[in-house]
């Protein structure tokens, strides 16, 4: 444990994994440059570094990473990472209601909660909890996808019908490109950009930064849209203990999620964004959508809890739990480590050594957090013509700098006038979102687990944990249903006696 602190404590060890946290949130703030895309470009700089200080900046950039996308999202709109998507659900409304700095502290605040949560887990139960994700076969993944997909009504507001319409639209969508299983090309019209699908960073980007955009220039930048002032707020204890069922129910969510390969923090965001608004009642659920803390509290503790529980496969199995880790994985083994069981064993020292300084990140992230949102949330006051043409250039930037292609710079643009005609007529945006993320999961391991199972359907309801995921995912589509005609059951009886009287 001494000689753990001693290595993780060195001045050089701190300032690289300073730099990486404040570079990661660079980077993730930023509509199209993602942390992965921040750890692709600075992993050459690592190769001169010893193994514990290359390592630690990466994983710095990893968890700044995580975090920095919600600054956008909560001030203008624009979800720096798909994952904050689901943050600017209510984030950007309590911008909008003159509380951008109370957000803004949230998102800083549940990021730290998540993040440690999610460390501790992976300290004390990495083995196991990574043994019980290979517990996970194609059709595990394609139940907990419809899961993922079941809370549609959560993200619809008050029209579920549109919403649901809305998530078959995206579907579709994400059926463009090549057939994951054969390999057949489909609705791409000869069009070899769309040969692996519509960019879904670029579509995110259109759908909510440049659909906003066109708002706002519809309305002519009239004067009521320009008054929100930025109020700073410090964040108490009492505020943050208030919550702590919300803080520990979103972490486990999101560490959960993260150890799961292949799911990513979009599905851990609106899964605990969901759970969160379950169990509410009726009156705190109508403040979901319209600028609740407990919707910011909940996306981005599971966001940066995904993490600590995405390392967990990476580091005891050698399986990248998503598209970041598995550039940490290259990362790793450029320094000559080679993740799996006989890491824990032949290097013990450095892997809790790693271990610790992730506890430092999450630290750090805290620090640069609640001091960055005294000057960033500013933004709000920068009046709308200067915004909107920065806005939109980061846009048209971000989108760029996906695969240096113009054509994403169109499909942000088409997204973004899909986006408007969309709201323009109340049609729900994040069930659009939630269809093109689920869409390829579902497709993809439904035909595996029935090509596996030789087109026997029972093969969903014999694996308990894909069982119990359709059934919680069938009771969640069913139940609102119930409960509307249970109340209108109720209030026939009164209806009637009105009638006669």
């Amino acid at each position: 444990m001494e000689q753990v602190l001693t290595q993780i404590l060195q001045p050089q060890i701190l300032v690289l994994v300073f730099m990486g946290v404040l570079l990661g949130i660079v980077f993730s703030a930023i509509p199209g440059l993602t942390a992965t895309m921040g750890i692709a470009l600075l992993i050459p700089y690592t190769f001169a570094l010893p193994e514990l200080a290359g390592i630690s900046m990466l994983l710095g950039i990893y968890l700044g990473g995580m975090y920095g996308g919600a600054i956008t999202a909560i001030l203008i709109r624009t979800p720096g990472t798909p994952s904050a998507a689901a943050t600017l659900l209510d984030g950007y409304p309590m911008a909008q209601n003159g509380e951008a700095g109370k957000a803004l502290n949230y998102a800083t605040v549940s990021s730290f909660i998540g993040g440690t949560i999610s460390c501790i887990i992976l300290i004390l139960i990495a083995p196991q909890l990574a043994n019980a994700a290979l517990q996970f076969g194609p059709a595990e993944f394609f139940a907990l996808a419809v899961f993922g997909l079941s809370i549609v009504g959560t993200v619809s507001g008050k029209n579920v019908t549109k919403g649901l319409i809305v998530a078959g639209i995206g579907l579709l969508i994400s059926t463009i490109g090549m057939d994951p299983i054969g390999g057949v090309m489909r609705f791409t019209f000869g069009s070899s950009n769309l040969s692996s699908g519509v960019s879904f960073i670029a579509a995110l980007i259109g759908l909510f930064a440049v659909s906003q955009v066109i708002k706002e220039v519809e309305t002519k930048m009239k004067s009521a849209h320009q008054k929100v002032k930025y109020r700073r707020h410090k964040l108490a204890i009492k505020e943050v203990m208030s919550n702590w069922f919300e803080f520990l129910r979103s972490a486990i969510i999101g560490t959960f999620v993260g150890i799961i390969p292949g799911t990513g923090t979009s599905i851990a965001t609106f899964v605990s964004y969901n759970e969160s608004k379950r169990f509410k009642k009726p009156e705190k659920k109508a403040q979901y959508g319209n600028g609740t803390p407990e919707g910011v509290i909940a996306t981005e503790t599971a966001n940066n809890a995904v993490t600590g529980g995405a390392l967990i496969p990476l580091l005891t199995l050698g399986i990248p739990g998503d598209v970041v880790t598995a550039v940490i994985f290259g990362g790793l083994l450029i320094q000559g480590l080679t993740p799996g069981p006989l890491l824990f064993q032949q290097e013990q020292d450095l892997v809790y050594s790693l271990f610790g300084t992730l506890i430092i990140a999450n630290i750090f992230m805290l620090l640069i957090g609640l001091f960055a949102v005294r000057y960033v949330g500013k933004i709000v006051d920068v009046p709308k013509n200067i915004l909107l043409p920065i806005v939109v250039t980061l846009c048209f930037i971000g989108s760029y700098s996906l695969s240096n292609n113009l054509f994403d710079v169109w499909v942000a643009l088409v997204f973004g006038v899909i986006g408007y005609l969309l709201e323009k007529f109340d049609f729900p945006l994040p069930p659009l979102i939630l269809g093109i993320i689920l869409g390829p999961i579902i497709e993809a391991n439904l035909r595996r687990a029935l090509i596996g199972s030789g087109g026997d359907l029972s093969v969903f309801m014999t694996r308990p944990i894909t069982a119990t995921f359709l059934l919680i995912a069938i009771t969640t589509f069913i139940f609102p249903l119930l409960k509307k005609a249970w109340y209108i059951y109720k209030a026939k009886p009164s209806m009637e006696s009105d009638l006669k009287s």
